[in-house]
């Protein structure tokens, strides 16, 4: 699933806890392999208040959630994906310890899963998600990472 389609990417540590662990490098090689067309795409990495905030003004929930997308183009005919990522560093770092798995593999996972937001994919129903779980398995397994939905024993 590489894409060899251009990306213009910004990187924020508005959060700087995890600067040095999840390098911009690793961030764009995730993010292209879940690319299916170029995109203009900012990372953000936030605290927890920072991800509450958002949260609750933009999705009316009030706590801090692991990533949210701001997809500027989805509904446009616009060729290029521009998107705003937003991980929680907070939330990251406690579901990789929950999950069992390396704070880069579940923060690919969320950066994989944050790409395919912005490029309209979405888990609201079932078919929905089924699609979109798959996909994510299938670019995490072509980056080295193991199912992220396989349960833990």
């Amino acid at each position: 699933m590489t894409s060899d389609k251009k990306l213009t990417l910004s990187v924020q540590y508005a959060d700087p806890r995890l600067k040095e662990a999840i390098t911009r490098a690793d961030i764009r090689r995730w993010a292209k392999a879940a690319l299916f067309a170029p995109a203009e795409l900012a990372v953000r990495f936030v605290d927890a208040e920072e991800g509450r905030a958002l949260n609750r003004s933009y999705r009316n929930k009030d706590y801090a959630t692991n990533v949210l997308t701001f997809a500027y183009t989805e509904d446009t005919e616009s060729d290029v994906t521009q998107a705003d990522i937003i991980l929680c560093t907070d939330v990251l770092l406690r579901e990789a310890a929950e999950q069992q798995v390396t704070i880069k593999s579940h923060a690919a996972h969320l950066i994989v899963h944050g790409v395919l937001h912005a490029q309209g994919y979405d888990h609201e129903t079932d078919k929905e998600a089924e699609e979109m779980e798959q996909l994510e398995i299938e670019i995490l397994s072509g980056l080295g990472i193991s199912n992220p939905y396989a349960v833990i024993d």
